[in-house]
């Protein structure tokens, strides 16, 4: 249930608050007074289509929030989506609406946790239903009118429809793999043989770590300079530790220095530690020099080794080229190739066994769908009787209405096309309920169909926007009448331009244009203000201004008949809802 609106710089609206209550409400003003634009901001709110249009000139953002009495259905779905609760009794959702030079951006939030478009869908159906008399379209489609018939079919028929949806899944994934092989075979056969050679090609190589060629080119260098490093290791190794020449090696130098420290270290122990690095550098040196000596010793030219290398070398190279460009990459691309030669051999995955599995799916979601479409007429029939009862007191006693089922290929929502039938008056053949309805007679159809599937939907508000256009006297009653009937079970937002269906309201607001002084903002213009329109809403708390609404709705030849018109029609109201309660 909807328990208030707060709406900010949304069209004509530059503020407004709103408090609804459980039961019908109705909102009621002038052609054109701005009652659609509540609605467009309740549509809004729950994730609905805007433009920049809906931004009130002058300003750069709209905001619309709209809290909502929480129930069981509302605290799982937020558990589900990890969204802690505000409190217990109420969740709030609120849209933000930006534009820029190029587009309109905007931002939804459930109790202040950003959420998508795909949320706030799931969410939406949750909360509201909203019906027209534009609604002509939804009744053509089959799939609206599938979902109204499945709906009004209960728990057992949406049961069934999830199990066919679920077998359909697994026919198409069937389907798709047999078409995919079929469609692919030339190609498996191709990059069977391609693979195969690949494969082949680099398990001779020996493929096994990654940085073998980075060490192969060091040792190739080594082995190239054999002479050299033998040479220069042995020149290292007299600069470090013992030197022919006249020139002192390190290791004679640093004992000097050692034996220096030592004998200030007797006059200043300040100086042990350097002694101390002097001692350990001293230690390092020596080790350099025995390890330098050792392998220039070890060192010896290898021809053969060398080749090998080489050859070595230019077989991962040529590797690279064709599947690298780096070792790493080409060793990766064999692991990868492994896995789909396995996958192109798998003899459990031939085209016979693949049509065998789409067979066995499609029996299987065919044999589902026949059970559905079983329910789907029982579910049909009932509609058909009880479509017909709540038409009945709406001034249609003769009309005639079928729902047409017709066979289709298998979906996921079934194998049936689904077709409202309808005949208004006696004698005339029944024909789609689109073609032949009028305005308001698709007016009464949709009142009396959201009756009929209102105790199974899950939505706690339902918006009824100018349904009883095109209709009066005895018919418009019979409406108000509906109307408080589904308010009995669900909240009811209802624009209206009929005071028989004001009259029948819990809560009554009045919309209307106001035209206000607004300041410009600006110092130069010295408080200058410019004269701006805006949409306000009263709530109608008292009999008195009711009626006053009423009257000046209903209008006649006097303001005396109008007022006298408005009491009768609140007298009338409060004694039908006595009876019905």
């Amino acid at each position: 249930m909807l328990l208030c609106l707060r709406i900010e710089n949304f069209a004509l609206i530059d503020q407004l608050e709103l408090e609804f209550g459980a039961g019908l409400n109705v909102l009621t003003g002038e052609t054109g007074a701005g009652k659609s634009i509540i609605l467009d901001a309740i549509d809004a709110a729950l994730g609905g289509k805007v433009s920049s249009r809906v931004i009130r000139t002058g300003t750069s953002r709209a905001m619309v929030e709209a809290t909502f009495k929480s129930n069981a259905s509302l605290a799982a779905w937020l558990s589900e989506q990890e969204i802690d609760s505000i409190d217990e009794n109420s969740v709030v959702i609120s849209r933000e609406i930006a534009a820029t030079a190029s587009n309109v951006r905007s931002r939804s939030r459930v109790n202040g946790v950003l959420v998508n478009r795909q949320m706030m869908g799931g969410l939406r159906d949750r909360l509201v239903e909203i019906t027209a008399q534009g609604q002509t379209v939804q009744v053509g489609q089959s799939a609206q009118v599938r979902d109204w018939l499945d709906l009004h079919g209960g728990d057992s028929l949406m049961q069934q429809r999830q199990a066919i949806a679920n077998l359909f899944n697994l026919y198409q994934t069937a389907h798709l793999a047999l078409e995919k092989r079929r469609t692919s075979e030339r190609e498996r056969l191709q990059q069977l043989d391609l693979l195969t050679y690949q494969v082949q090609e680099l398990g001779a190589v020996n493929l096994n770590d990654p940085s073998e060629l980075e060490q192969l080119q060091q040792e190739r260098e080594r082995l190239n300079h054999v002479v050299d490093l033998q040479q220069m290791s042995y020149k290292v190794y007299q600069a470090l530790y013992q030197n022919d020449n006249e020139t002192p090696a390190a290791a004679d130098l640093l004992g000097d220095s050692e034996a220096t420290l030592n004998d200030m270290v007797e006059y200043d122990s300040q100086l042990q530690p350097l002694l101390d690095l002097v001692r350990d550098a001293q230690a390092t040196l020596m080790e350099v020099g025995r390890q330098i000596n050792a392998y220039g010793e070890d060192l010896e030219a290898d021809p053969q080794r060398l080749e090998e290398v080489e050859e070595r070398i230019r077989e991962l190279k040529q590797i690279c080229r064709k599947y690298g460009p780096t070792l790493h990459e080409a060793i990766a691309y064999y692991q990868k190739i492994q896995g789909e030669l396995a996958e192109l051999n798998d003899s459990e995955q031939s085209i016979e066994s693949l049509e065998q599995q789409e067979q066995a799916t499609l029996a299987k979601l065919t044999q589902a769908c026949n059970q559905l479409t079983q329910l789907r007429r029982t579910a049909a029939n009932k509609l058909e009787s009880r479509l017909i009862a709540e038409l009945k007191p709406l001034a249609m006693e003769k009309v005639q209405f079928k729902v047409e089922i017709v066979p289709t290929a298998p979906t996921a929502t079934g194998a049936d096309k689904i077709t409202f039938m309808f005949s208004p008056n006696p004698g005339e053949p029944i024909q789609p309920l689109t073609e032949i309805a009028s305005g308001g007679e698709m007016s009464r159809f949709l009142l009396a169909l959201k009756a009929c599937v209102s105790q199974a939907d899950a939505a706690g508000t339902m918006v009824f926007d100018e349904i009883d256009v095109g209709v009066s006297g005895r018919v418009a009653q019979a409406i108000a009448e509906k109307l408080h009937q589904l308010s009995q079970r669900s909240q009811v937002l209802c624009v209206t331009h009929q005071p028989l269906v004001a009259a029948m309201a819990d809560r009554h607001f009045r919309v209307d244009k106001q035209i206000i002084n607004q300041s410009k903002g600006k110092k130069e213009n010295n408080g200058s203000s410019e004269q701006r329109t805006v949409v306000r809403v009263t709530a109608l708390d008292n009999l008195t201004t009711r009626r006053d609404e009423l009257a000046q709705l209903a209008g006649g030849k006097s303001a005396t008949d109008a007022i006298a018109f408005a009491e009768s029609l609140l007298l009338q109201a409060a004694n039908h809802r006595r009876e019905k309660s």
